[in-house]
């Protein structure tokens, strides 16, 4: 029986998004290790959006009664999380695009 896991790596942390197919094959550790971290910092950069949009949102439309702060706030929101979308699927249009070239 295991009580603890095993030592991870920042590999095991953003691994969804590790560029490590097709032409980032050819990249050293590094430079990999540096897209990751781009990358990274994107997603939780365009969470925060959606987040700072919800709040927005929420704020506007109950407390204030300001339709205009509601109406940014959906468009934070959607921002956002289709940052996250597009960040997300980058591996599978490089991927495709990629494939498609070669």
């Amino acid at each position: 029986m295991y009580l603890a896991a095993n030592k991870a790596d920042i590999s095991s942390i953003i691994g969804g998004i590790a560029p490590n197919w097709g032409p980032f094959a050819g990249l050293g550790t590094e430079a990999r290790t540096m897209v990751e971290v781009v990358m990274a910092v994107a997603i939780l950069g365009c969470l925060a959006i959606a987040i700072w949009g919800a709040a927005k949102q929420r704020i506007g439309a109950t407390a204030l009664r300001d339709t205009f702060s509601a109406e940014q706030g959906k468009g934070l929101i959607i921002a956002g999380l289709t940052g996250v979308f597009i960040i997300g699927s980058l591996g599978t249009l490089f991927t495709i695009v990629y494939g498609m070239a070669v």
